[in-house]
């Protein structure tokens, strides 16, 4: 499929929210480093992405500007693009002393294009420190923020600057914003899933080959669209379920009986001894993550053999925040699935990721094209690390089943009263620290557990759900009552950012 737009990757942690929002109105983008752009042919669009760093410093990213006015399509920076194009074409920056971070109003002054239909105290997100302090010749402003300052620049016909980010849902006109600019395009939106999958598939088939692919599955909604999707493409695949003993209860169970109700015959291995032995004294989340990815692996090798292709369900969201994608976007925390040995296998050209440029909502939507049963699509995500995320501090055999009674508390409180399917994740998170409680007239000295539940459309951002006071009191009496070790019940109320969804 060609690529209609290209999003150029400043390393800001929304870049690929941009290519999602873009994909939704039915145009076909990819993320790409700025440095690539010569490479590109066909394009109909070009977006500049925000990131980190300040366009004043003398080592910041660049973009070919002579070859990007070539193209001779309409362009939109945003944040740091923005102040890219605003020098490029002539203008200056103030750097900033404090960073602008949240929500601000827009004052549109120019709503013929860019803002055609939007609000006119619009609620917009900003997340940047430089400022435009003097416009380019022949630039227009075509809104400020309340303080008169200029958020957005027309520099000329079809190019544009937006000193914010449309692509969050903070953004609340963001997407109709996008919708104005890619009006201009001078091609019709076609964009779908489908063709999607015919795409992912032709791909698959072509990088394979007659090789075996290892396919890693967890019975989790990315792992099992992954080894749908390879079965559908008709490669040689050899699923593995290792169970490693972060799993929530009965879940090794039940993640046997889905893969044989979608056709997909997978091998079994149960570890939980090993992985427990290997996490034993270790308290550092990310030393934590990288034991687990480097032993899932061993099991892996011990029970396939020399491997040709490894696949793995990794998602878009894995790869921003391990920041292993050649962008420059700072770590956030480093997933499983980008642990060293899995980027030497990578280097090697032995690593499988289909899925990779997709979020949550895009693979659930390519697993209905597939034929996976609605259940199996809806199930809320859970890390690939498992409950070991969810247990900070030292991971003990103890603490995990503390943790596996009270999820299930919460997850079945949650399915009985019909608020499952209206939340994008919830977890149960049990604390290191051991409070002082109160146990039939005796001290007891037991561990807090913090119930989380989230809403969110790609878990880049997400806001804490308000589940009604009875609800949460049904679940903290069934936990404190029934669940040994437990004697107090916590509910995080924090947002993403700053707090990410899984507490490691």
């Amino acid at each position: 499929m060609d690529v209609q737009i290209a999003v150029l990757d400043y390393g800001s942690q929304y870049s690929q929210l941009i290519v999602r929002r873009v994909r939704e109105l039915g145009y076909y983008a990819k993320l790409y480093a700025p440095e690539t752009l010569k490479e590109l042919r066909g394009l109909e669009g070009v977006i500049l992405s925000g990131g980190p760093n300040s366009v004043t410093d003398p080592d910041s990213p660049d973009v070919d500007f002579g070859f990007l006015q070539s193209l001779n399509v309409p362009v939109l920076g945003v944040c740091y693009g923005m102040q890219l194009l605003n020098k490029k074409f002539g203008g200056d920056l103030t750097p900033g002393t404090t960073s602008e971070y949240g929500p601000a109003r827009l004052f549109i002054e120019d709503d013929s294009t860019l803002f055609a239909g939007i609000g006119g105290h619009s609620q917009i997100w900003m997340s940047h420190t430089d400022t435009v302090s003097r416009l380019p010749e022949g630039a227009t402003v075509m809104a400020r923020n309340e303080d008169s300052i200029p958020i957005a620049l027309r520099f000329c016909k079809n190019w544009y600057g937006i000193q914010f980010h449309p692509e969050v849902t903070h953004t609340h006109e963001g997407r109709a914003i996008l919708k104005n600019f890619l009006n201009q395009l001078n091609v019709e939106p076609g964009f779908d899933v489908e063709a999607f999958k015919q795409e992912i598939l032709k791909d698959i088939i072509a990088e394979v080959g007659d090789r075996e692919v290892v396919c890693g599955v967890s019975g989790g909604v990315d792992s099992t669209v992954l080894a749908v999707l390879l079965h559908e493409a008709g490669v040689k695949v050899h699923p593995i379920f290792v169970d490693t003993g972060m799993l929530r209860k009965n879940e090794a169970v039940e993640v046997q009986k889905q893969f044989a109700e979608v056709g997909v015959e997978i091998e079994t291995i149960f570890a939980e001894d090993r992985f427990l032995n290997a996490l034993k004294g270790e308290t550092d989340p990310e030393k934590k993550r990288k034991i687990i990815g480097n032993l899932f692996l061993d099991e892996f090798f011990s029970h396939a053999g020399e491997i040709e292709l490894f696949a793995q369900g990794t998602l878009y969201p894995d790869v921003i925040e391990s920041a292993t994608s050649g962008s420059i976007a700072s770590v956030i925390k480093t997933h499983h699935n980008r642990v060293n040995r899995i980027l030497e296998l990578k280097a090697e050209g032995r690593v499988l990721e289909p899925l990779a440029e997709l979020f949550k909502d895009e693979v659930r939507a390519l697993g209905t094209s597939l034929g996976i049963p609605a259940y199996a699509l809806n199930r809320h995500p859970f890390p690939g690390p498992g409950l070991a995320v969810r247990c900070p501090g030292e991971v003990t055999k103890e603490k995990l089943d503390i943790l596996r009674e009270a999820d299930d508390i919460f997850i079945c409180a949650l399915r009985k009263h019909g608020w499952y399917d209206k939340i994008w994740q919830a977890c149960t998170t049990i604390l290191n620290s051991k409070s002082v409680g109160v146990k039939g007239d005796v001290r007891a000295y037991e561990f807090p557990i913090v119930l989380r539940a989230v809403i969110s459309e790609d878990a880049m951002t997400a806001d804490w759900v308000e589940i009604p006071y009875p609800v949460l009191r049904e679940i903290s009496n069934k936990i404190l009552n029934g669940v040994k070790g437990v004697n107090r019940v916590l509910f995080d109320i924090s947002t993403k950012p700053p707090a990410s969804i899984e507490w490691e």
